[in-house]
């Protein structure tokens, strides 16, 4: 069940592929994260990557929003390189991105409010006041929290705050969604309703979508594929059920 595509930079524009990995490397030290891991996220997807802990989940989506700069390979986000971006362009890019941290990374001297103003003022200076208090009260009720506009993130239970990050990542109606382990940290029930959330915000929002995961729930609750990872490498990839009934070990391992 090993993957093994191979990629030429010449279908890097392919209309229906959105982010192309192609041969990613990433090493701290001696210790190599990412070896030659390869995988596409297709228009409309969502794209699980299941590992497990420390097994570069993180390394690779840090890769792809050029937090880290990897140290082979390439990644194509909508048919552009991102190694060929200056500072501006890339930053242009993450305006098409949204990303939901691990850890919320809500302002916490901010109001709730000001957490959603805040990538609008630095991407959409053009609009009015009332366009963008507009945006954010409706990008607060789609996540169902219209009611917290006038809150501080402190006043929020953890699921609450799971969601306010989440508004805040679609308030520019990003083309892609990155999410970093998005119920880690959460009851199981909190953590149900934040995987039901990420399905039907990629519904509401078309949105594409990649999802670090190692929760089992959230996998197969939010993943039309699953990619593998071990070793570095895109072990596997298939849909839930496929993989699920696979009698490779290493991937077996995640469905036991």
């Amino acid at each position: 069940m090993a993957v093994t595509d191979t990629y030429s930079p010449d279908d890097s524009t392919a209309e229906n592929v959105v982010i192309r990995i192609a041969h990613l490397r990433k090493q701290f030290g001696t210790r190599v994260v990412l070896n030659d891991f390869n995988v596409d996220l297709h228009k409309g997807e969502s794209l699980v990557v299941l590992g497990r802990s420390g097994s570069g989940k993180s390394v690779l989506i840090k890769c792809i929003i050029g937090l880290l700069k990897p140290d082979g390979g390439d990644i194509f986000v909508l048919g552009k390189n991102i190694a060929d971006m200056e500072h501006a362009e890339m930053d242009q890019l993450r305006s098409r991105i949204g990303f939901l941290f691990q850890s919320n990374a809500l302002y916490d001297s901010m109001t709730i409010r000001e957490n959603l103003e805040f990538p609008m003022r630095h991407h959409l200076r053009n609009l009015s006041n009332s366009e963008v208090n507009d945006m954010v009260m409706k990008t607060l009720a789609d996540v169902g929290l219209a009611h917290t506009v006038d809150m501080m993130p402190s006043e929020l239970s953890g699921g609450m705050q799971k969601r306010v990050a989440l508004a805040r990542s679609l308030i520019l109606h990003p083309e892609i969604m990155l999410y970093d382990e998005p119920t880690t940290g959460l009851d199981p029930v909190t953590g149900r309703e934040i995987s039901t959330l990420i399905t039907e915000v990629q519904k509401k929002y078309s949105t594409s979508s990649i999802i670090i995961s190692h929760d089992m729930h959230c996998v197969k609750m939010t993943g039309d594929k699953i990619a593998v990872l071990i070793e570095g490498k895109c072990y596997a990839l298939g849909t839930y059920e496929e993989l699920e009934r696979s009698t490779d070990h290493n991937v077996k391992q995640f469905f036991e």
